[in-house]
């Protein structure tokens, strides 16, 4: 693929099973310039990689039109086309509906009632009646069967024009004593057949709008307009009229139109819709804002940094639609059985006319009613659904709990997870140094927290950041000291009142000759053998007191380890720090297998050795160090807050900086992989409990059949059972 390729994502109306989105992806595909096409079935859309130095928006058009389908425009366009092409399709759809029972029925009371029909007019009557209603019904089905056969393509409306089309025709001569006889009317049959796989087909687009409902409510998330706030004064405009830098009103009961900084102003912002958490954050001049946020009570200014395809809700809704048209290998397995599927049936349906005919010297009627009825109950529409919609429902409802599956094939993988290892620092823990422990020797705690920021505030070292924000929210002053100097490996010295002040590790009060009391001493070893760092802090040759700083474990880590193994996987630590502190947090959380001192490379070579042995591992990380063991892992899981590196390297993303957030991710994949077994058990199960039925298995011990207007209600009905069954993940919730 050359490097000024560009994806473009276009809706295509008419697809129906799988045999469509391979004719779709080859037409596609043959056109110049078009490097890949990826399809989603259950949105009827279709990713195309294209150089548009060579192909064009037209061709594609093009293409897929002469395929014998519809091209509803390009995802994301403002006009409206495609949706006023599909709603007036679904009225199309709901009249035929109408037509086909309401001719098809009485049509079938008749057949029961005691009429001559070889001595009287009323096959006429029924050609009649039935004629303009059927063709209205089947026509669209016999359109597509067509256009499929001029395309040397094999689809179910192929199946299914067979089907219909030899029970009107067997009709037709019956009715003119044409070969066969008036007991070969099935005008009934023929348009309640019809009518029942129009009523398949309108039940499975009804439902396929429905499995994309979380990507809408997202999509609507984003407000239409933006205030801009100029020297002119304020002014409304297009939101994709918003730049970088423009000053943009956000007044209450509004959603943040972009993704920026508050300038000027305080208020609460409900951030659920990315975080999933129901309590609103307080924003004032200095916070990051996201573009569809809620702003609950006061207006903000702010200023735009990220716009358009930049900002985090965009790339949300874009990774999300990109895994939802991926598929995983059990995809791919139903897609090769789909596409032998079919002419296996047809071969079937022959060998059992054939034998009911001549073999079994049946009647005619009996042959063409099995032949019919197989052609019908066969079509393996359900298992094409059985995967995209779970996929589709699923992701989208991650997306809605701050999980996001990058590709399709992370479910699949995700189920057979045996192990998760996890970094320390930023997963396990919050990433960033805190003031645990103060201990005051002389009693006066503000007077050594005092000596402690005057001597730090002069340092650049993340435990001195640590220690400026301890001494800055409780209110003490910092002292002042001159001739500061600091001491690598040791800590910080200076001068105070003409004395000796320093701050540093226990060597470093030895060597300036400063004695720790015993009772202070027990403490402090305390302190450091829970991990945690020790500043000590000395004036002249007495010591004033000591602060620990540890990076503090989340507040979920300790539940989201536990979660991890009641789902019966391995949890291992991973690590760059030092054993002491390593050992310490794994202690605290109940991790046995921990690896400290480790460097990037050695994480990967960790995860390897694991893979060896056996196990399937998850890796949950957030920074460079982790891409590394993200990429090695078999699921590579990134905490949100991460570098881009690390979540480039991921399969998938955490919107929020939560542990937790992987387990929901495993129990989601697993939840999906499951409804897709399901799905394609269920869609077999039609198929291969009802063909031997319609072949007249049951016949010849309880002469039971199946007939065609019954054939097509449970193919329908095996297609909404699988739908159905994908529309329950919406209401998954981690356990």
């Amino acid at each position: 693929m050359k490097n000024d390729s560009t994806s473009v994502d276009i809706k295509i109306g008419g697809m129906t099973c799988v045999m469509c989105s391979r004719a779709v992806t080859a037409a596609l595909g043959a056109l110049d310039g078009v490097a890949a096409v990826d399809i989603n079935l259950a949105a009827e859309k279709a990713r195309v990689t294209f150089d548009p130095q060579v192909a064009t928006i037209a061709d594609m058009r093009a293409i897929v039109e002469k395929s014998g389908y519809r091209f509803l425009g390009v995802d994301g366009e403002e006009d409206g086309a495609g949706a006023a092409a599909q709603d007036k399709e679904m009225r199309q759809r709901r009249w035929r509906l109408g037509v086909g029972f309401a001719v098809g029925v009485p049509l079938m009371v008749l057949m029961y009632l005691p009429i001559d029909f070889e001595n009287t007019h009323w096959a006429y009557v029924m050609l009649a009646i039935a004629t303009p209603a059927f063709l209205y019904v089947s026509g669209p089905i016999f359109l597509a069967a067509a256009r499929a056969l001029k395309n040397r393509n094999l689809t179910m409306d192929v199946m299914y024009a067979m089907g219909i089309g030899v029970s009107f025709v067997a009709s037709l001569l019956g009715t003119f004593q044409i070969v066969l006889s008036r007991e070969f009317l099935f005008f009934d049959s023929a348009l309640l057949l019809a009518a029942f796989l129009s009523l398949g087909r309108y039940l499975e687009a009804r439902a396929k709008g429905r499995t994309g409902a979380a990507i809408a409510r997202l999509m609507g998330l984003a407000p239409k307009e933006a205030t801009v706030v100029t020297e002119a004064g304020e002014q409304t405009v297009p939101l994709q009229d918003v730049r970088v830098g423009d000053v943009l009103l956000v007044k209450p009961g509004e959603r943040i139109p972009v993704d920026g900084e508050v300038r000027d102003g305080e208020s609460y912002v409900d951030e659920s819709m990315i975080t999933g958490e129901p309590m609103p954050v307080r924003k004032y001049a200095g916070t990051q804002v996201v573009g569809g946020t809620l702003n609950q009570n006061s207006p903000l200014h702010m200023v735009a940094q990220k716009v358009g395809k930049d900002t985090v809700l965009a790339q949300i809704i874009k990774l999300v639609e990109t895994a939802q048209g991926s598929k995983p290998p059990v995809q791919r397995l139903a897609d090769t059985v789909v596409s032998y599927f079919i002419p296996v049936v047809l071969g079937i349906a022959l060998l059992v006319f054939a034998w009911w005919f001549w073999v079994a010297n049946s009647t005619l009627l009996f042959a063409l009613t099995a032949l019919i009825s197989i052609l019908v109950i066969a079509c393996p529409c359900a298992l094409g659904l059985a995967t995209p919609t779970a996929i589709t429902v699923g992701l989208g409802r991650g997306a809605e709990l701050g999980v996001l599956i990058k590709k399709g094939e992370a479910l699949e993988v995700s189920k057979k997870v045996t192990m998760v290892a996890c970094d320390k620092t930023g997963t396990l823990t919050k990433g960033t140094p805190t003031v645990t422990d103060i201990m005051a020797l002389t009693g006066d705690e503000a007077e050594m927290l005092g000596l402690l920021g005057g001597l730090e505030r002069h340092s650049q070292h993340p435990l001195a950041q640590a220690i400026m924000r301890e001494v800055q929210e409780r209110g003490a002053m910092f002292a002042p000291v001159t001739a500061v100097n600091t001491l690598g490996g040791l800590g910080i010295v200076g001068r105070r009142s003409g004395k000796a002040a320093m701050a540093g590790n226990a060597r470093l009060l030895r060597e300036q000759g400063v004695a720790c009391p015993e009772d202070a001493a027990s403490q402090l070893a305390a302190w450091e053998s829970e991990g945690k760092t020790v500043v000590r802090v000395a004036l002249g040759e007495q010591m004033l007191g000591a602060v620990a700083i540890a990076d503090e474990v989340k507040t979920d880590a300790q539940k989201a380890v536990a979660r991890f193994r009641q789902m019966g996987l391995k949890v291992a630590m991973v690590t760059g720090d030092n054993a002491r502190a390593a050992k310490h947090v794994a202690s605290h959380l109940g991790i046995e297998a921990v690896l400290p001192e480790l460097l990037p490379a050695d994480k990967a070579a960790a995860v390897s050795r694991w893979q060896a042995e056996g196990e399937v591992v998850a890796f949950v990380g957030d920074g460079i160090n982790d891409a590394p063991a993200l990429a090695q892992s078999d699921v590579g899981i990134a905490i949100g807050s991460g570098t881009d590196v690390a979540i480039e390297s991921a399969d998938i993303v955490l919107i929020k900086d939560e542990l937790s957030d992987a387990v929901t991710a495993l129990q989601l994949a697993r939840r999906v992989m499951t409804r897709i077994q399901q799905n394609i058990f269920w869609a077999f199960a039609y198929n291969m409990a009802l063909i031997p039925v319609a072949a007249g298995a049951l016949y010849p011990l309880f002469h039971v059949t199946l007939k065609p207007e019954w054939a097509g209600l449970a193919m329908a009905m095996s297609s909404v059972t699988v739908i159905s069954l994908s529309l329950l993940l919406k209401r998954f919730r981690p356990q």
